[in-house]
């Protein structure tokens, strides 16, 4: 691939931001990196105690990133995936050697391919993390597409993370991930419906006596996904949304993602809001 030639055989890495998924990464690509490093410039005292127990280089801000680095990993709130890449893309400015960037946000496809567009196709991997965190081997699949989609696997050979190559095509990463994320997000919001709808009309306690003869407890559907979204449900409202852009691109209906972002909106206001949780 001439575009890569010259790569470094132990890059420096960027990592914009350590979150509980980005510090993962982040010690992910240790044994493969010359140093992983991270903009500390405003970041909170979690996300410093997670860089450091990550053993992550920090650096003052984003721009030293941009310079500093041979390939950047983006993984943020989906919402601010393309600003990121614009905070990276006027960071880089006239750099003559441009690092890979690595978008690994729960976007849609046409949110990734503009990011291609902004920072160079080529020099762009589309990535999606499918599991939680991984510090063991065996849960989480690192999905990536894209030109240089194969030289980011090699970063995570041995690691926690299953790195696995979709092939070419800028955004078929993010499109498994809106996919995967209708059954793994927007479905179960249904059981936030289904609850709010009844105790709107006054039957919750019939509704729930109708349903356990069905063998369907709602209380632990609801506890169960009160868990998984827990203080990640702003987050999920952004996901949501993307993965609706994603399906109505492809001419699928999009109500069940749109749906699914007005419930999880409505989990957010009724609980704490950790903005560094990922």
């Amino acid at each position: 691939m001439d575009e890569l030639t010259g790569f470094p055989a132990r890059p420096v890495v960027g990592l914009l931001h350590p979150g509980m998924m980005g510090a993962a990464l982040g010690s992910a690509m240790k044994r493969a990196a010359g140093a992983v490093i991270w903009a500390a410039a405003g970041r909170s005292v979690a996300t410093s105690k997670r860089a450091e127990l990550a053993d992550l280089v920090g650096v003052p801000d984003v721009a030293e990133v941009a310079r500093r680095s041979d390939v950047i990993v983006s993984i943020c709130p989906p919402h601010v995936a393309r600003a990121v890449a614009e905070q990276v893309a006027a960071a880089l400015g006239d750099r003559a050697h441009r690092p890979l960037f690595v978008d690994a946000n729960a976007v849609s496809p046409a949110t990734v391919q503009g990011i291609g567009e902004l920072l160079g196709p080529g020099r762009v991997v589309d990535g999606a993390v499918i599991g939680p965190p991984a510090w063991e081997p065996g849960r989480t699949v690192l999905w990536l597409s894209g030109a240089a989609a194969a030289v980011v696997a090699g970063l995570f050979e041995g690691s926690p993370f299953e790195a696995r190559v979709l092939g070419p095509d800028l955004g078929a990463a993010s499109a498994l991930k809106a996919c995967y994320a209708l059954q793994s997000k927007a479905i179960p919001a249904a059981w936030l419906a289904v609850d709010a709808a009844a105790r709107g009309y006054g039957v919750e306690d019939a509704l729930r006596s109708q349903l356990a003869r069905d063998g369907v407890d709602l209380d632990a559907k609801l506890d169960d996904l009160g868990a998984r979204a827990g203080a990640k449900a702003w987050r999920w409202v952004g996901e949501m949304e993307e993965a609706a852009d994603a399906v109505a691109a492809v001419g699928v209906p999009d109500g069940f993602s749109r749906s699914a972002a007005e419930m999880y909106r409505r989990m957010a206001e009724d609980r704490p809001i950790d903005q560094h949780e990922r």
